[in-house]
């Protein structure tokens, strides 16, 4: 890292202070640059990296496909070039919205004039016992994709997996590749059952069992076993015992905004702000996965997305209102996930869907689930079917309204549709 970047000397503050060195955190300087902001701009992040990418560590980063430097979101001459500082390894501990002044690592301070929150959040951790030993992983940052590489590295081929999420599966497939035996924990009656419909669920799960992953379906986990110092399996409910070497966490995010709450500002799940991202402090914005919104993509209900496409999207609404431009929050959700030979991508929230239309094919391995709520499409999720995917996103904005037969043939265009 250049010397440029990382001053020599703690700065004392800056004209904005963003907290979080994610995607939210760095896209927010530099869309604050983009919009022609001239003042002084510190990044402060517990990561002692610049800013990379996070969805590759449990894909390309994890099986070597990319190294570091290719998943970095600029070379680190890019800050240096746009006067963005950075202030790694440091932990905020504390802010006071009325001195504008944020507690940090070492007992010091920083001073803000305008704060962007963007620390997202925390891998949710295992409350049984046994959840400390060594072994066990989580997959937020580089140095939890070292450590889990270490491990393989140096011979761990017994693998169980907690939760059937997109982490999960993602990990799952990686560790097959790897030469694992893969176990898949899940308290739910299918994988993906938050956030994908019945049809995608059973896809998925039968392509991981192709690939030799077993799965423990509606099993919720009494305890990690072990030597006293590492995992040695993990023993179910049910009182079977899964044999482990590694065991990988991924129930979830806890948003990291302790830190607001106890500064007065509102929130329940994440931190709340309005569609220009402010929050209820004065001068503090807060975006990406910690951030609460009303969503009209999903019927106005407060929620937050954890998603690239939402941090990206939130930064430049923060950026542009702190430039005197402001310009309400209304983006459709999207997201994407990479398992095996299949690209998964998401368009819309399936969130009270009533209907689901099956289009194309899943032993083609190309088909496209989409999802409707009063008629009205909602979503789609889209299996190796990129054309879908684009073309469907402008019937999720548009609220079409389309007869399930004409969805369904392949031989129309979503396009023309509308």
């Amino acid at each position: 890292m250049s010397a440029d970047i990382i001053p020599n000397t703690t700065p004392t503050g800056a004209d904005v202070v963003i907290v979080g060195t994610g995607h939210a955190g760095a896209q927010a300087a530099i869309a604050l640059r983009q919009q022609g902001f001239a003042g002084s701009i510190l990044l402060v992040g517990r990561d002692r990296d610049l800013p990379y990418e996070r969805p590759p560590l449990s894909k390309e980063y994890l099986t070597g496909a990319k190294s570091f430097e290719r998943i970095l979101i600029r070379p680190p001459a890019f800050w240096a070039e746009r006067q963005i500082a950075f202030l790694p390894g440091t932990n905020v501990s504390r802010v006071d919205p009325v001195a504008h002044e944020l507690g940090i690592s070492g007992g010091r301070t920083l001073a803000y004039g305008t704060l962007i929150w963007a620390a997202g959040g925390d891998p949710r951790r295992l409350s049984c016992g046994g959840a400390d030993l060594a072994g066990i992983h989580a997959m937020r940052d580089r140095a939890d994709a070292d450590r889990l590489l270490a491990e393989l590295d140096a011979g761990a081929r017994r693998a169980v997996v907690i939760g059937a999420g997109y982490i999960g599966l993602e990990s799952a497939a990686v560790l097959v590749k790897a030469g694992c035996d893969v176990r898949v924990v899940e308290q739910q009656e299918r994988v993906l059952a938050r956030v994908a419909g019945a049809d995608l669920s059973a896809f998925y799960q039968a392509e991981h069992e192709a690939q030799g992953v077993r799965f423990h379906m509606g099993a919720a986990v009494e305890c990690i076993e072990g030597d006293g110092e590492r995992v040695t399996g993990v023993r179910l409910a049910d009182g079977t015992v899964l044999p482990a070497d590694i065991v990988v966490v991924g129930i979830g995010i806890v948003p990291a905004v302790g830190p607001l709450i106890a500064a007065g500002a509102a929130g329940a799940n994440g931190v709340d702000v309005d569609e220009f991202c402010r929050t209820s402090l004065p001068d503090v914005y807060a975006i990406g996965d910690c951030a609460a919104h009303a969503n009209r993509y999903a019927g106005n209900a407060v929620i937050r997305l954890e998603s690239v496409g939402n941090a990206n999207d939130m930064a430049s609404v923060a950026a542009r209102a702190i430039c005197g431009d402001p310009q309400g929050y209304d983006a459709v959700p999207w997201f994407w996930s990479n398992q095996y030979d299949l690209k998964l991508q998401t368009v819309g929230l399936a969130l009270g869907h009533d209907a689901t239309v099956l289009r194309g094919d899943p032993a083609a391995r190309s088909f496209s689930v989409i999802y409707l709520r009063g008629g009205q499409v909602i979503a789609l999720d889209c299996v190796n079917a990129t054309r879908d995917y684009a073309q469907g996103r402008k019937l999720v904005e548009a609220g079409a309204v389309i007869a399930p037969e004409l969805l369904m043939d392949t031989e129309t265009p979503l396009k023309a549709m509308l």
